[in-house]
C-alpha cells in the first residue's frame, strides 16, 4: 500500500495517478480522507503520549512521597493516576479505531501508475510496444485448439466438467506430457537465468493475501475455505513473495530472484461466451512464475531483464507474439507498470495473453514489511516485481494451433527433449 508520508508529500501526484486509473472525483476524496484520518490519528497519539507521560511522572512522585512518609499526599496523587489510566485506555481505544480506519482505507487505494503508463479506460487503450514472429499460414481446414484437443484426445473438457465443473479440464496422454514438458522447460530456463526454485503451498492465510494485494481487491475472484479461513492461490506469486514477508534482507543479498510452478485457481465469475472457450479461460490452470526483489534504484533495470527473459523463451518456442504496455485503467491493483505478452492464435485469429510482467515498486513491500538494510544500517523498503514465465494453457493452445498441419501437430524443437516425441498424430 502507499505510505501515508508519501501521500502527504505528493498529494497532487497521487490524485493524478488515481485519476489515470479512472477514479474520477473519488481520487481527491480518498486522498483527503487519508490525510484527515492521519491527522486524527496523530492528534490522538499526541494526547495519549502526554497522558502516559503525566501518569509516569505522578507514579514517580507517589513513590518518593511514600518513601518520605507523606502517605496522605501520596494517596491523593494515586487518585489522579487512576483517572489518567482511564483516560489513557479511552485514548488507546480511539487510537486503535483511527488507525484501523486509516489502514482499511489505504488497503483500498491502488498503486500509483508510473509516469510512462498511458491513459485509458480498458484493454483497447493498451499500447503495443513490440511484435515478433511471422503469423503462420494455415490450411483452410485448420482447427481451433479445443477441436484439436478432441481430435487427438489431448484434453477432455467434458470429463473435467463431470468430475468438477466447467473450467477444470483433464489433460490426457500426449496432452498431459506436453503440459508437463512446458512446466519443466520453463522452470529450467528460469533456473538457468539465476532464479531460485521453490515448491510452495497452494493455500494461503489472510495475511498473505493482504500482503500481495489480492485482498481485499480480488476477494470475489478467489476460492475461500471458510472452515479454515484459507484462500486457494490465484497465482504462485502470492505464496512465493510471502516467503519474504516481515523480512529484513541484507543489501548484498539483493536482488532476490525466485521461481515456482503452481496450479492457479480463479473463480472468473461472469466469464461466458466464445472468447473463453477451451483453454482461453479456466478456473484451474498451471503457471510458472518469477519474482524479483530489488533495491529501488535497480527495479526498472530488473523489469527490463524480466521482459527480455520472457522474450527469449517465446523466441525459442517460435511463437508469434507481441508486447503491450497496459494503460492506467487496465493496470493490476498493486502494479505501477505492466507489460502483457500475447501470443497469436492463428486458428482463432486473435491474440491471447500469456504473461504479465509488472513492477510494483514499494507498494507490496510496504504491505509485506519487506525491507533491506544497507551498509550503513539504514532500512529501506525493497521494490517487488513479478511475471508469468509462463502461463501454460494459452501457450499450449498457441502451440496446438500454430504448429498444426495436415498430418497432425508438430512439437517445437526446443520441447522435444522434454516431451520425448516430436509430433502428435
Amino acid at each position: 500500500m502507499l505510505q501515508v508520508q508519501f501521500i502527504r508529500d505528493n498529494k497532487d501526484r497521487v490524485i493524478r495517478g488515481l485519476e489515470k486509473r479512472n477514479f474520477g472525483e473519488e481520487a481527491s476524496e480518498m486522498v483527503e480522507e487519508v490525510l484527515r484520518l492521519d491527522e486524527e490519528r496523530r492528534a490522538v497519539q499526541t494526547k495519549l503520549d502526554n497522558t502516559l507521560a503525566s501518569s509516569n511522572k505522578l507514579s514517580k512522585e507517589i513513590g518518593n512521597l511514600f518513601k518520605s512518609g507523606d502517605h496522605q499526599k501520596a494517596n491523593e496523587l494515586k487518585a489522579q493516576t487512576s483517572e489518567l489510566k482511564l483516560e489513557a485506555k479511552t485514548l488507546g481505544d480511539e487510537l486503535n479505531k483511527a488507525s484501523d480506519a486509516l489502514t482499511d482505507l489505504l488497503y483500498r487505494i491502488p498503486n500509483i501508475p508510473h509516469d510512462t503508463v498511458p491513459p485509458g479506460t480498458s484493454d483497447e487503450d493498451n499500447e503495443e510496444v513490440f511484435r515478433h514472429g511471422d503469423i503462420p499460414q494455415l490450411d483452410d481446414d485448420a482447427l481451433p485448439h479445443w477441436e484439436l484437443a478432441k481430435k487427438y484426445d489431448l484434453i477432455d473438457f467434458d470429463l473435467g466438467s463431470k468430475i468438477t465443473g466447467a473450467g477444470f479440464p483433464v489433460y490426457k496422454g500426449k496432452g498431459a506430457r506436453l503440459q508437463r514438458a512446458l512446466i519443466n522447460y520453463f522452470l529450467d530456463k528460469n533456473r538457468e537465468a539465476g532464479y531460485f526454485e521453490y515448491f510452495l503451498p497452494y493455500f494461503v492465510n489472510e495475511a498473505s493475501g493482504l500482503g500481495t494485494g489480492q485482498l481485499p481487491d480480488k476477494e470475489g475472484q478467489m476460492y475461500h475455505i471458510e472452515k479454515d479461513d484459507l484462500y486457494v492461490i490465484p497465482t504462485g506469486e502470492v505464496p512465493m513473495i510471502n516467503c519474504y514477508r516481515d523480512t529484513i534482507v541484507n543489501e548484498d543479498e539483493l536482488p532476490v530472484k525466485a521461481t515456482t510452478h503452481t496450479p492457479c485457481f480463479r473463480r472468473e465469475a461472469g466469464s461466458y461466451g466464445a472468447h473463453v472457450r477451451g483453454l482461453n479461460r479456466l478456473h484451474q490452470f498451471e503457471k510458472v512464475e518469477i519474482i524479483q526483489i530489488t533495491k529501488p534504484e535497480n527495479s526498472y533495470e530488473a523489469l527490463d531483464e524480466m521482459i527480455t527473459h520472457v522474450k527469449g523463451i517465446l523466441n525459442e518456442l517460435k511463437l508469434p507474439y507481441r508486447i503491450l504496455q497496459l494503460c492506467g485503467g487496465d493496470l493490476g491493483f498493486t502494479s505501477a507498470i505492466t507489460f502483457d505478452f500475447e501470443v497469436f492464435s492463428t486458428a482463432q485469429d486473435r491474440w491471447l495473453e500469456i504473461s504479465s510482467v509488472s513492477n510494483c515498486e514499494d507498494y507490496q513491500s510496504n504491505r509485506l514489511k519487506l525491507r533491506y538494510r544497507n551498509s550503513d544500517g539504514k532500512m529501506t523498503l525493497c521494490h517487488a516485481l513479478n511475471g508469468s514465465s509462463l502461463a501454460i494453457p494459452r501457450v499450449l493452445a498457441g502451440i496446438l494451433e500454430n504448429y498444426q498441419d495436415k498430418d497432425g501437430i508438430r512439437i517445437p524443437e526446443v520441447l522435444v527433449p522434454y516431451t520425448g516425441f516430436d509430433r502428435i498424430s
